[in-house]
């Protein structure tokens, strides 16, 4: 998928490139740049990521702004009504995620609120402005929470001991999370995301345990290899 992003994007630039020079040969005349003409730089990303990537909120938010500004660019909508829609329209977006999130339940929120009954030992991790790495080389690894703010988390589980299903429960805000899984698990996420997502590069297994990711990324994203 990321490979069908990265063609459509070269042939776009091969192309915009060819009519530009055209142009100043005086072989064509054609605008590429029209009113709102940036706002594609919103627009085909967004949508690129609507029918690449498993978390489709952000990429969905993304689009409808780069839409909304493009038709006032072309003066059908003005900014001034621009600016006093988009924030219930977001809001209410996100209230839907919510709504659908809660009514399909979130196992991973389960799974760490009852570790926590059991009085688990759960590992954890945070960055704020700043980077942090760990790694469970060995260690029984059942659940996490990892936040990243304005900073990098890294989470290395590749050696560690995964004996059952476990659960990660993800913060990124303006910041990243990485998540290197061995080899025979499962990896299922279920992140609320704004202008962010996850990148889930892990293939699905036969058999084996399970890692639940559950969390918000906002201005940020998770990758999971």
């Amino acid at each position: 998928m990321k490979k069908a992003g990265n063609v459509f994007w070269g042939i776009l630039l091969i192309a915009a490139g060819v009519i530009l020079g055209l142009n100043k040969l005086d072989i064509l005349e054609i605008n590429i740049f029209f009113d709102g003409w940036w706002t594609l730089f919103i627009i085909v990303p967004c949508a690129i990521g609507l029918f690449t990537q498993r978390e489709k909120m952000g990429n969905l938010i993304g689009m409808i702004i780069g839409v909304c500004l493009l038709l006032c660019c072309r003066d059908i909508l003005s900014f001034d009504m621009l600016w006093e829609l988009l924030v219930p329209a977001i809001i209410v977006i996100l209230g839907l995620k919510l709504v659908f999130s809660g009514l399909r339940g979130n196992k991973a929120n389960a799974m760490l609120k009852q570790l926590r009954l059991e009085g688990k030992d759960l590992k954890s991790g945070t960055a704020v402005f700043s980077g942090c790495d760990l790694k469970y080389d060995g260690q029984v690894f059942e659940g996490a929470e990892l936040n990243a703010i304005f900073g990098a988390v890294s989470c290395d589980l590749r050696n560690a001991v995964i004996q059952r299903d476990c659960a990660i429960q993800v913060s990124a805000i303006f910041g990243g999370i990485d998540i290197l899984v061995p080899a025979g698990v499962n990896v299922r996420a279920n992140t609320t995301s704004v202008f962010g997502g996850v990148s889930n590069k892990t293939a699905a297994q036969p058999s084996g345990p399970t890692i639940y990711i559950s969390g918000t990324c906002m201005f940020g994203g998770v990758e999971i290899k």
